[in-house]
């Protein structure tokens, strides 16, 4: 998902009325999970959710005023009232959220983040809070990765480093985990939440045609890093690809071969004929990538099929890891629905592999 700390670098106005919101852990039926953030300026909500309805309006009151306090707080809040009453939760757990009124502090951690992102590089948001009382909480953030350790004590991080190795290695960016460290001898305990904060999954999209312009919108929308590549000048620019973090202008098979192929990467093959789909597949084939899609109808993908197994360019085995023809069945007719399709089963192999 796309970073609610790079959000914050947008803004960029320390001593403003920015306040973060971070759900820090929750049992029974609750609207959000640990992890989730909202961004508040000046009690508006300008970004993310820590569960909308009730939770978050409670929340944007009290982010409305410790932004004049500049007093973070620990809330805590029961959602377990009766359906009669109409301002209050009723779903019948409870959630604990963090509220930072001064996320500015952090600006210099948050560029980390954004440095490490813009490289491709995971890390994990360490987040120390002290707890004084509920109304009364000190905040430091630190960012950790497998190259970068940050000044914390020993003592911490000793148990901390383990914890951040396993989230690394295991790629989870759903894996938000709470710690509770004591120093002997000093009071009180502080509490450190890890966040994994991940780039974004990339979407290669081969084709920059109607189909892939729909999908390079959606797929924009739906939090992937979107690169669309295509040989035609008309089709591949900005104009006419407004919401593609990159394009590139080359031959589709040649820039197929220099993509990179990790575990975080989903390609669709949307191009206007049967060379540039084949040359645009013959790259993908034995990669490790998450996913690999490819647009056609039920004779042209059989076509494809024989004629890449009887020139030993994949194996049946490799050929089966193949999504096409691309997309959920839902009938789709229209470009866009077409892209819909598609964008729906990115969505469906991303959140299986989380």
């Amino acid at each position: 998902m796309n970073s609610i700390y790079l959000k914050i670098l947008e803004f960029d106005k320390p001593g403003s009325g920015l306040v973060l919101a971070t759900v820090t852990g929750s049992a029974g039926s609750t609207p959000q999970k640990s992890g989730s953030s909202a961004l508040f300026d000046s009690g508006n909500l300008v970004a993310g959710t820590v569960g909308g309805g009730i939770v978050e309006n409670t929340v944007q009151e009290y982010a409305w005023k410790i932004g004049h306090t500049k007093e973070s707080a620990m809330l805590r809040l029961q959602m377990n009232s009766d359906i009669s009453q109409k301002d209050k939760a009723i779903c019948g757990g409870e959630i604990s959220v963090l509220i930072d009124a001064n996320p500015s502090l952090h600006f210099p951690v948050f560029s980390e983040i954004s440095k490490s992102i813009s490289e491709r590089i995971p890390g994990v948001l360490l987040t120390m809070v002290i707890v004084n009382s509920e109304s009364q909480v000190l905040i430091k953030r630190y960012w950790m990765t497998l190259q970068i350790s940050p000044a914390i004590p020993d003592e911490f991080m000793e148990k901390i480093e383990p914890e951040v190795r396993r989230i690394l290695t295991t790629g989870n960016a759903d894996d938000f985990r709470r710690m509770e460290l004591t120093i002997p001898g000093e009071e009180p305990s502080s509490l450190f939440f890890l966040e994994p904060v991940f780039p974004l999954p990339q979407l290669v999209i081969a084709g920059a045609g109607h189909i892939g312009k729909a999908l390079s919108h959606l797929g924009k929308m739906l939090d992937f890093e979107v690169t669309v590549i295509d040989d035609r000048h008309e089709y591949a620019n900005s104009d006419n690809l407004p919401d593609a973090d990159y394009i590139v202008v080359k031959d589709i098979g040649d820039a197929m071969m220099q993509i990179r192929k990790k575990q975080d990467t989903f390609i669709v093959i949307v191009t206007r004929g049967h060379n540039d789909d084949a040359s645009a597949l013959k790259s993908c084939i034995g990669s490790e990538i998450a996913y690999v899609g490819m647009i056609g109808s039920k004779g042209k993908v059989a076509k494809m099929h024989a004629e890449f197994v009887q020139k030993q360019w994949a194996t049946e085995e490799q050929w089966s890891r193949i999504f096409t023809p691309v997309g959920l069945d839902i009938r789709a007719k229209t470009v866009e629905e077409i892209a819909v399709s598609i964008a729906a089963q990115l969505i469906q192999v991303r959140n299986r592999k989380r």
